[in-house]
């Protein structure tokens, strides 16, 4: 069995261990009705003991159909394994066959459109230490100044749950694919970060990738690339 197909394996013997409602509808304090979500995808992001932290469930008003992780129909030329991002359409494919692939739902910060083209997965950490960068320092003195030696890895962490460090021949793109304490900032556009995700699915892709991974990185003319067969249009 291969790690992508063992990892998806596991996932749905997690989802089969949890008891939970098979419709949830929920209205947020405004008396917004929110939209109905199923048993399974209530079940991929649920609170959770990874060993290290309890994960938190993601807040009903993050969730729809939509935005749980799925597969989804995806036309690139990449082999199996391949990750390719699309910063400007918010979402991460892991091509898991012929014209198909793994969907997330991402958030993008300013670094996470500051690389485009081809780069690798150097290596992965669970639960990561991070420190901010010296423009985050430059930028927001007051708000990073008081922790530029760092954060342990942990719940508030900026890095979320797992972290994919990307290179490119050799060196250290400063680029992340990781998680994020922050659930709303997932599907749009923060000021700060590089590719966010939902705790449950950094996880999940972690688990589903190996060290050498190609990454693609489309830009932004080439938003919603590949979800179409070739010669249609996004």
């Amino acid at each position: 069995m291969t790690k992508l197909a063992a990892g998806l394996a596991l996932g749905a013997f997690l989802a089969a261990c949890t008891t939970v409602p098979t419709e949830d509808t929920a209205v947020t304090s405004t008396g917004e009705v929110l939209p109905v979500i199923s048993t399974k995808t209530r079940s991929m992001y649920r609170e959770f003991d990874d060993g290290q932290f309890i994960v938190p469930a993601v807040p009903r008003q993050y969730l729809s159909e939509e935005r749980a992780r799925q597969y989804v129909p995806y036309y690139s030329p990449y082999p199996e394994g391949t990750i390719v991002v699309d910063p400007y359409d918010y979402k991460l494919y892991l091509i898991s066959g012929p014209n198909e692939a793994m969907r997330y739902i991402v958030g993008v910060g300013k670094a996470g459109r500051g690389l485009r083209g081809e780069a690798r997965v150097n290596h992965q950490k669970a639960w990561p230490y991070w420190t901010p960068t010296a423009n985050m320092l430059r930028r927001e003195p007051e708000k990073y100044g008081p922790v530029r030696g760092g954060l342990e890895g942990g719940l508030e962490n900026p890095l979320g749950a797992r972290a994919l460090y990307l290179y490119r021949g050799g060196r250290d793109t400063l680029y992340r694919i990781h998680g994020t304490p922050y659930p709303w900032t997932v599907g749009g556009e923060e000021s700060g970060g590089c590719i966010r995700m939902f705790h449950q699915d950094a996880i999940h892709l972690a688990a589903n990738v190996e060290n050498g991974t190609r990454v693609i990185i489309l830009g932004q003319s080439e938003a919603g690339k590949y979800t179409v067969p070739t010669g249609e249009s996004a």
